[in-house]
């Protein structure tokens, strides 16, 4: 089973990999190379820094670094279309006596494949398919000793059938499913027999001995929708809009998972940018802990919230 969850990594190499195909003109001996393929790469790197030296009101060190791109593939033939994106963010922070802190890792691909109805039609028959995860472990700081997350743990797999809304000049999409099967995955069997992410627990005897591993992995069936808008609010300042909202059939219909990116890009010139990014995620099969006279308490889910303001240099062709 890990080989078919790693397996996932090799389809964005396999898309991004292609840049343009080759066809075959009426000669059989001249050969035309024709791109079907719209392709944008984007990496950017934001650094922040501040020291002191005497400073009379106090203060401490620090330094932070986030590493991020985004790559799109684009693909579009007489009805049909396929459109793919990666997106990947690694952030780290250092400060004065402080070990080094991860403040953001993010691994996402999605993929969707159209078919419309006629040419003129804003509307397709669409099949989505994304995979989310991350790159390194994750700690309830200042706890480093136990890791509360890892690559793979969790994961999340996201494939469904249904319709795509899309307007080309506005750059706006809608993508309804009926029919989505969302796979959780938790591949560290000590997260899974904690429950983690929603996965079935281990069972343990009355002496504390494990009598049945947790679950590394969890499948629900359900309702999804997508959006995603860009918009260029000013000469140089550009807005984008990420939404994703899921609800179980089974497993309490309507209690929805959130996850919400909100995005403004200021462009100072060609290769400096700065960003404002919102991130929220509501999702109920992710419990809260809290200690409480020296015991760890495990609470509802909580409405996470995630604010990032960023400056660095950008490279896109």
């Amino acid at each position: 089973m890990k080989k078919l969850f790693f397996a996932f990594f090799l389809l964005p190499i396999i898309v991004f990999g292609q840049d343009s195909l080759q066809v075959q003109t009426d000669s059989l001996v001249e050969k035309k190379e024709t791109s079907l393929w719209k392709k944008t790469n984007e990496v950017g790197f934001d650094l922040s820094q501040v020291s002191f030296i005497n400073w009379s009101i106090g203060g401490e060190n620090s330094i932070s670094a986030l590493l991020k791109g985004r790559f799109e593939r684009r693909y579009e033939k007489d009805l049909f279309s396929w459109n793919n994106d990666l997106t990947v963010r690694y952030g780290i922070n250092k400060q004065d006596d402080r070990e080094m802190r991860k403040t953001d890792d993010i691994f996402q691909f999605e993929s969707t494949a159209g078919f419309k109805m006629t040419k003129t039609s804003d509307w397709s028959y669409s099949s989505k398919f994304s995979f989310n995860t991350q790159f390194t472990r994750g700690y309830a700081y200042p706890n480093t000793d136990v890791s509360i997350s890892n690559a793979f743990a969790p994961a999340y797999v996201f494939l469904g059938v249904g319709a795509e809304y899309f307007l080309k000049k506005e750059e706006f999409k809608l993508y309804i499913s009926p029919l989505t099967v969302k796979s959780t995955m938790v591949l560290n069997q000590r997260l899974a027999d904690q429950g983690s992410f929603g996965v079935k627990a281990a069972q343990y005897d009355e002496e504390g001995n494990r009598i049945r591993k947790g679950k590394l992995h969890k499948t629900e069936v359900g309702f999804l929708i997508t959006n995603s808008w860009k918009k260029k609010v000013y000469e140089n300042i550009n807005f984008e809009n990420r939404l994703s909202v899921y609800s179980d059939y089974y497993n309490n219909f309507g209690n929805i998972d959130l996850d919400w990116q909100m995005q403004f890009d200021f462009e100072v010139n060609k290769y400096v940018k700065a960003n404002i990014n919102i991130h929220l995620i509501y999702d109920d099969d992710v419990k809260t802990k809290e200690e409480v006279n020296g015991e760890v308490i495990t609470l509802g889910p909580k409405l996470q919230i995630k604010q990032a303001i960023g400056l660095g240099l950008t490279y896109k062709w």
